[in-house]
């Protein structure tokens, strides 16, 4: 399986250096990026296309990131609320297993065995 998840990995970083290949020109262009509010006016310096497209990149697995962290914080403590529940149910389970046998039970065992049900032979 490590190999199988290398080789496509490899097979994406190649596909990815061949498109930036190709495309030189059009991704070394410049650009800046504008903001132009009513309260607020911003205008970035001029940069390449292909430094935008590895920051959005960076970017797009920082909070990839951060959403696979919130998703394991939240299955851990999934997994120790159903260790605990487990816990209550064996405790639960275990008390019943020990429970002493009463007179009545007993009784009722024991007027079965002295007055069997006859079954008529076949």
């Amino acid at each position: 399986m490590k190999q199988l998840k290398a080789i496509l990995v490899i097979l994406f970083l190649l596909l990815v250096i061949i498109v930036a290949v190709q495309n030189h020109a059009a991704l070394s262009t410049t650009v800046k990026f504008r903001v132009d509010l009513v309260f607020f006016d911003y205008q970035t310096g001029e940069m390449s296309l292909y430094f935008v497209s590895v920051i959005t990149f960076l970017l797009g697995v920082f909070f990839a990131g951060l959403i696979g962290i919130a998703e394991r914080f939240r299955l851990n403590r999934q997994i120790k609320n159903l260790g605990r529940e487990i816990k209550e149910k064996d405790k639960e389970l275990n008390s019943l297993r020990n429970l002493p046998v009463t007179a009545e039970a007993v009784s009722s065992e024991q007027n079965s065995e002295q007055n069997p049900v006859e079954t008529p032979p076949i």
